[in-house]
């Protein structure tokens, strides 16, 4: 997936943070966050490794590592008594989820590693043109995340006009 994270992150983020008011900003911004973090090791891809290895065969793109950090921040909030936040680590943990769940439709994400290193993908992406990236702009599954984009940009537009008048003191 290209651009379909973010909005999918948004559209994650709507339910939970309707049934949470007090929370909502957090709700949105842990998962507009979150549905782009595991990306971040772009960075490391192109500016260290030299891309010699594929960015979805690190760590960060594999569930137990994003289980063990929301297991080590949900203790931590308990420990201290900051239950309250414990949706934000919910949240946070299943927008990851669903990024790598994303990745899974046309990239190999390693499921089940440490157990097994066998990688899983809905379909392959054959490398039919160049640049390397106009092989998925012209696959079917861009089509996907068209859709996911533009169900984001339309509820938001909604979402936004309904909380203006709200806001101004108009509702």
């Amino acid at each position: 997936m290209f651009i379909a994270h973010l909005p999918a992150g948004y559209l994650l983020s709507r339910p939970f943070a309707r049934r949470n008011p007090q929370q909502a900003r957090a709700i949105l911004g842990v998962e507009l966050f979150c549905s782009v973090l595991p990306d971040f090791d772009l960075a490391y891809f192109y500016l260290v490794d030299q891309r010699r290895t594929p960015h979805h065969d690190y760590w960060v793109h594999t569930p137990v590592f994003w289980l063990a950090v929301a297991a080590a921040a949900a203790v931590l909030l308990v420990a201290t008594g900051r239950r309250r936040q414990l949706i934000l680590v919910g949240v946070g943990l299943l927008s990851v989820l669903m990024h790598l769940a994303m990745d899974s439709i046309a990239a190999d994400i390693r499921w089940l590693f440490p157990v097994s290193d066998l990688r899983l993908n809905l379909v392959h992406v054959p490398a039919l043109y160049q640049p390397w990236y106009l092989n998925f702009l012209l696959h079917w599954s861009f089509a996907l995340e068209m859709l996911i984009v533009a169900l984001a940009a339309g509820l938001a537009v909604g979402d936004i006009r309904t909380r203006r008048p709200a806001e101004a003191g108009l509702v």
